[in-house]
């Protein structure tokens, strides 16, 4: 079983339009709704490799109780979200189908109390013995410690559970002192942490920090990895355009998914980078086109040596 946690969850909303323009009103040709949130998309995705997942998080209010129904639709997925008195957020989506862009409006988080979060600390330790592997992904919503992600990783080695670890700003510095098994920073999360603009540079004084592995998201560049066993670059056959939404958080499930299956890193590098460029393709955040992703295996390229970094 892999486990994700998602603190700061959403119910995503899917709204296509013909042509996005500014101060007009349109008509909807189409909407959706999905559980949402970093952990939940990670979580999905595993779920639709064949993994056995459990998720927890944070849920509450009529939009909390949604979200929880549409993760019952989800195969191998089990719901352990643990209650809240304030209403999961929503985030919305606009897709312009002329130009294949998205618009993206996030809510604020729901308030968490201390016993609130008292509690999801108790439902954790239970859960982390029983994982595989652990995905901490995301914000942290409004009244949760900004050192939470420290802890929990810190939950986590000392059950001897591997745990990857995906958020930005205080809460990443914090969490890759607490020496994660993996962290996933895109450039932007990247640089902030370690004050670099040079990938090759910032992913190395990123493991100085603490993190055992660095998996930096590159965008059209694709992967960067260093890891003790080497250094290796992933990129993708071609840009694709489409709804990124989702699209790292696909990429963590490929790092999660090949971790847990015993892939040494060229082969986990290859599956999150299919993964990754899959889910622009799909119509819906959260998704991936398996067809593409299929066809996407046989042509990222990954580069590199296995040696120690």
């Amino acid at each position: 079983m892999i486990l994700t946690v998602t603190l700061n969850a959403a119910l995503d909303i899917t709204y296509r339009v013909r042509s996005l323009r500014p101060h007009t009103s349109h008509r909807v040709t189409e909407v959706t709704e999905r559980p949402g949130g970093k952990g939940l998309y990670v979580a999905r995705v595993l779920a639709a490799l064949g993994h056995e997942v459990t998720a927890t998080g944070f849920t509450g209010g009529a939009t909390g109780r949604s979200l929880q129904d549409h993760l019952t639709a989800v195969p191998r997925l089990v719901d352990a979200l643990v209650p809240a008195g304030d209403a999961t957020r929503r985030t919305i989506a606009v897709v312009d189908e002329r130009t294949g862009d998205t618009t993206q409006l996030n809510e604020p988080g729901p308030t968490v109390t201390p016993a609130e979060w008292s509690a999801f600390q108790e439902a954790y330790e239970g859960l982390v013995p029983s994982a595989d592997a652990v995905a901490l992904c995301g914000s942290l919503p409004p009244g949760v410690p900004v050192g939470a992600y420290a802890g929990l990783i810190r939950t986590a080695r000392t059950a001897g559970v591997p745990v990857l670890l995906d958020t930005s700003g205080e809460p990443l510095r914090r969490g890759v002192a607490a020496r994660p098994d993996i962290v996933k920073p895109n450039a932007d999360e990247l640089a902030e942490l370690t004050g670099s603009h040079e990938p090759s540079r910032a992913t190395q004084d990123a493991r100085r920090r603490g993190a055992r592995a660095v998996v930096a998201s590159l965008g059209t560049q694709g992967l960067l990895a260093v890891t003790p066993e080497g250094r290796w670059r992933a990129t993708p056959p071609a840009r694709v355009h489409g709804n990124p939404t989702g699209a790292g958080d696909s990429l963590v499930a490929g790092l999660l998914s090949g971790l847990v299956e015993g892939l040494p890193w060229p082969d986990r590098l290859t599956r999150a980078t299919a993964l990754a460029a899959a889910t622009v393709l799909a119509p819906v955040a959260g998704e991936f086109d398996r067809e593409a992703y299929e066809e996407l295996l046989g042509r990222v390229a990954v580069t590199g040596e296995t040696s120690a970094a």
